[in-house]
Formats: structure tokens, sequence, C-alpha cells
């Protein structure tokens, strides 16, 4: 029954996935758009962390994790975000929906396998810059996708390594349009960029025992550089503002653009925890990206650069009584965290930093220990200086993580 249910919701949504921008932030303009979590609710709801695995739920994050799975597990999750933009003259509000991940786990022994599609990147925003006598407005839309394989194997009752291997795909289209005071013909120009490559991810997750009621948890991955592929197209056009205030082209030219080969950056997360088995855990992480090299796909921008990113993340769960039948509550799971990023972005020789304050439950559901969890997180990016914009957001998120078992083998018909 479960299997059906996820099939037929992962039938409707996937083509928002494949269509979906999922942001509206400026900074989304540079490089490939802003980098979307890649991680459970369960996981988001900790600040992020993906250090701590279990065999009821998918970590998406170190594909080490996979080869801990007991049951197979169908998860899907959505979200829902409110963002404020604020410059240092002026203030504006957002919001966007969107999918954030499908996914399916299943165990094999001491291996484990998982495959799924997760948004990668988002673009999207709207702005524009006024001069004396002229108006540019600025719009970006689209993000890559990432279709991913997983597989953990269980090197000792302590040990797990794994690998996941991704193909990434999208598009992103960025249009800049020129109006002048008293002329009624514009300029637009169209810059579209089909986005496609291969990228792997390589994990490993060390848990022991210290004494009868406390476990430790570490974890490694690591991501290293890959060559993506930007097949681009630009297309000028001549364009008549109407009385109505809508602009429409009268004249289109396609200018030839090469194809350009970029390098996506490495990245490398460590992690370690403590906790007790089935009631609590705290942990931190803490990642490095190396987006210096990195560049964007088909223009240089002379008041932006690229320097390393740094992500930082703290957060744990709690569980009154896993095994409390009579009281629904005390089995509930509850979750917090904190993170902050350094996203890598210098814009103005300013460095655009993020930080995010979650917390969420798990609902127990049905029989087979799944799950209904529901999250938020408050948080800001960017600033006010150098005629910037500081974002300040409040995320929204749901997801089901369902348990199922395979080849029962059934006495009765």
């Amino acid at each position: 029954m479960l299997k059906r249910i996820f099939i037929a919701i992962m039938l409707v949504t996937t083509s928002l996935a494949m269509a979906q921008e999922g942001t509206t932030s400026p900074y989304s303009f540079f490089g490939i758009g802003t980098l979307k979590f890649k991680g459970t609710i369960e996981n988001r709801a900790m600040g992020g962390i993906g250090v701590y695995s279990d065999s009821i739920h998918l970590n998406i994050q170190n594909p080490a994790a996979i080869a801990s799975l007991a049951l197979v597990n169908y998860s899907l999750a959505g979200s829902h975000k409110f963002n404020n933009f604020k410059t240092a003259d002026d203030s504006q509000k957002a919001t966007t929906t969107s999918l954030d991940y499908l996914a399916l786990g299943f165990p094999m022994g001491k291996f484990g396998a998982s495959m799924g599609l997760i948004p990668y990147t988002a673009s999207g925003y709207k702005l524009q810059s006024e001069e004396a006598t002229s108006l540019t407005q600025y719009e970006g839309s689209g993000g890559l996708n990432k279709a991913f394989f997983q597989l953990g194997y269980q090197v000792t009752p302590q040990f797990s390594i794994g690998v996941d291997a991704n193909y990434n795909f999208g598009n992103i289209e960025n249009t800049a349009s020129t109006t002048q005071e008293g002329v009624q013909f514009g300029t637009r120009e169209i810059n579209r960029s089909d986005l496609l490559g291969f990228s792997y991810n390589f994990g490993a997750i060390y848990k022991a025992m210290i004494n009868e009621q406390l476990e430790f948890m570490s974890s490694l991955t690591y991501t290293p550089e890959t060559q993506f592929t930007s097949e681009n197209a630009r297309t000028l056009e001549t364009t008549l503002s109407l009385p109505s205030g809508a602009i429409t082209p009268v004249d289109s030219r396609d200018i030839e653009v090469a194809d350009t080969d970029f390098t996506f950056p490495s990245q490398i997360t460590v992690g370690a925890g403590i906790g007790k088995p089935k009631k609590w855990f705290l942990g931190g992480e803490y990642t490095s990206q190396k987006t210096s090299n990195f560049t964007n796909r088909t223009f240089e921008l002379d008041n932006a650069s690229f320097e390393d990113a740094a992500k930082y993340k703290l957060g744990g769960f709690y569980i009154p009584n896993y095994n409390a039948i009579g009281n629904y509550w005390k089995r509930v799971v509850y979750r917090a965290g904190f993170r902050f990023e350094e996203t890598g972005v210098v814009v103005n020789n300013e460095s655009i930093s993020e930080f995010g304050i979650s917390f969420g439950v798990g609902l127990p559901v049905g029989r087979v220990f799944s799950n209904v969890n529901l999250g938020f997180e408050f948080g800001k990016r960017g600033t006010t200086n150098a005629g910037l914009v500081e974002e300040t957001f409040f995320n929204t998120f749901i997801s089901l993580s369902l348990n199922d078992r395979w080849f029962e083998k059934r006495y009765y018909d």
C-alpha cells in the first residue's frame, strides 16, 4: 500500500521538480544559482547535520549511512519560504514553494542503496537599476537538478563506507531589459545556459559505544572537483514599450556564443556527535568548499568574485520515550539546530554570509516506524552595506518518511 501511495505522489510531483525555481534571492544571479540543501527534513531541522544515521530514516548527505537501513524507505518533502528583502532605502516581500526531494532506499544485507531526485541549485530573481534617464530590469529563472544513486557497505558493525553518483541537469536563463526615458524603443538581452554533468560523493561513518549508555558517531564525506558543461545561447532584441506598460519584442537576433566547461569545486565535510541510542543526540559538522575557482557561465562581473566557502552546523534531537505505546507525544522526536555559512560569494567587496536557526518534530504514523516530519527555520542572508540586499527568511517544511518491508515470506495466503 505504501508503495502505491508513494508512486502516485511521485508521478504527480516529478514535473514540479523539473520546473521549479525555488528561490527569489538576488544572490541566485551568481554562478549557477544558490545551492539548495542536500538532505532530508529530519537533517534540516537539526541545523543540517548529516553525521547522525539510524536504521529507519534515509540520510542522503552521506552515502555510507544507507548501509544501516533495515527497512525499505520512501521519502518525499516540500517547503514554503517567506522572504523579506531590505536595502538601505526600501523593502519587499516574496514567497516560494518547492519540492525538496523524492527518494527511495532499501537494505540488501550488508549493503544498502537509495535513489532519487533533488533540486541542486536555484535561480530566481527580479531586480532593477535606475540611472538618470534609463531603467534596466534583471530577471532570472531555472536551476540545476540532481538524479542520484547511492550505495553503502557495512564493513563492520561499527564502520560503513559509501559512494553516490549524480547526474546533474537543468537550465538557467538571465534577462536584462533596458529602456530610455522619452525613447519608445529599448533593448533586451537573454542569456540561456543548458547545464549537465556528472559528480560523485564518497562517505564514511564510524559508530562506537563509549559505555553502556553513550554512543559516539563520526562521519566524513568528500566530493571531488568535477567538470560541468554549459551549452550557451544569447538573443538580442529590440523592444517596444506599450501604453499599458508592457514590453514586446519587435526584432530579435541570435548571437553565437561558445559552449563552456566550468569547474564545480571540491568539498569536504567532517562531523562528530554523541548520544544515547533512541533517546537523544547532539552533533556538529564543518564543511569546506573550494569555491574560489568557480566562475560564472558565460560572462564576467567587475563587482563580483568567489572565495572559498565554509559551513558550521550544530544540532540534535530528543525522544522522551520511543517505546511509550500508551502516550503518543512521548514517542515524538523533537529536533533543533543552528548553522552559519560563508557562501563564497563576494559582491562589492562584501562577503555574503548566511545563518539559520531550525527546529521541528517527527510525528509517528503507521505500524512500521513511519513518520511525518514538520520543520521550521528562521534565518538571514546578505547585508545592506555597499548597496546590497539583506534577506530575512522563514522556512516551513514537511516530509513523509514511510517504511515498508519487502520480500517477506508469507505463511498464509
